[in-house]
């Protein structure tokens, strides 16, 4: 029996690999009897992505990482930040996460496992589902493992849910000294998909949990937003772009050793730079194959105007370097004898 004001968390145990087409309520039903009503049941998000088909498949012989990276850009409305092969990327859901929440593990090798299409639809139906197959008034959470901002380490958060409100707002209530809070909203479901990874973890081949105990603050079924209100939008997000890359350690390396496609970087991050400025005309000249050395010549003449422009890039396009993992160094060489060679940018690793 609980104690007063306890909870108790429950793993659901003995289910099989799910895969597309199979039936999650009712496996979820069979495999565990006992539920009963204003039980919260936690569903990795992975199951039912699984159930509904929403997978990757990777055709043989084909390269799984360079299909994981395809399926990124496809599942990505706006890049937050990148650190070499690292994306973290807002998902057109609205999560903020690596690598667009895709998964390549706990799935077989010619497949990849994205989000769930609309999880908080996913959870609606999961519930439905159990009050006709088993007659019990459940709330659902679908969980996903996400990293944190300044913290090491994985947690389990929610992606979707039905039957509970999301957040608990305290907003405008007293504490104990009479101190009116402000801005206190407690996520809910995010710390009941944190208790139930507790008892599923990554490597039992346990995905579904139960917590018990909790007294729910449910929404009208019409008025059911889900994890919508988890979603921090624009206008309060004080951390829009990854601070680190946008404003890189960007130090001088003196030794560089070459490694292999600083061309295909230059041109990616001249690329980008010239996105964020005004038209500028920059001609880039490979000192040699894989050399670690790009000449950078101004197709117009030289004046005031034009030096700065060049900076501007220039500089835009050392912090897209770093931000991709380059160490560089820039050596202005000017014009002498009237060459249109005004600088060349060294990138590669630094020396040991």
């Amino acid at each position: 029996m609980n104690a007063p004001g306890g909870i108790s968390v429950h793993p659901v145990a003995g289910l099989p690999e799910f895969a597309p087409g199979d039936d999650l309520a009712a496996t979820i039903a069979a495999a565990a009897p006992w539920l009963a009503d204003g039980d919260v049941l936690v569903v990795t998000s992975k199951v039912v992505s699984k159930v509904e088909g929403n997978l990757v498949r990777i055709e043989p012989g084909a390269d799984r990482e360079a299909a994981r990276q395809r399926a990124v850009d496809d599942e990505t409305v706006r890049v937050v930040a990148r650190r070499g092969p690292l994306k973290i990327v807002q998902t057109r859901h609205g999560w903020v996460v690596a690598a667009a929440g895709i998964d390549a593990s706990n799935v077989a090798a010619d497949a990849l496992v994205l989000l769930p299409e609309d999880s908080d639809a996913s959870a609606r139906g999961l519930r439905a589902r159990l009050r006709e197959l088993a007659g019990v008034d459940v709330a659902v959470v679908v969980s996903d493992t996400f990293g944190r901002t300044w913290r090491e380490g994985l947690t389990d958060v929610a992606i979707g849910s039905a039957g509970i409100e999301a957040l608990d707002d305290h907003r405008g209530a007293l504490d104990a000294h009479g101190n009116r809070l402000e801005t206190t909203r407690i996520a809910i479901v995010d710390e009941l998909a944190s208790a139930a990874d507790l008892v599923k973890g990554k490597l039992a081949g346990v995905p579904v949990a139960v917590v018990r105990g909790l007294p729910l603050h449910r929404p009208a079924d019409d008025a059911d937003e889900g994890t919508r209100p988890l979603v921090r939008l624009p206008a309060d997000d004080l951390f829009p772009y990854g601070s680190r890359d946008v404003v890189a350690s960007r130090a001088p390396e003196a030794d560089l050793l070459p490694r292999p496609g600083e061309r295909a970087a230059v041109a990616e991050a001249f690329r980008v730079a010239a996105a964020a400025l005004p038209e500028f005309p920059v001609v880039l000249r490979y000192g040699g194959e894989d050399d670690g050395v790009v000449d950078v010549h101004l197709s117009d003449a030289v004046t005031m105007a034009t030096a700065l422009n060049l900076g501007a890039v220039v500089g835009a396009a050392v912090v897209q370097l770093h931000a991709m993992g380059w160490s560089t160094r820039w050596e202005p060489v000017g014009t002498p004898g009237g060459t249109s060679l005004v600088g060349r940018l060294w990138l590669g690793d630094p020396a040991p």
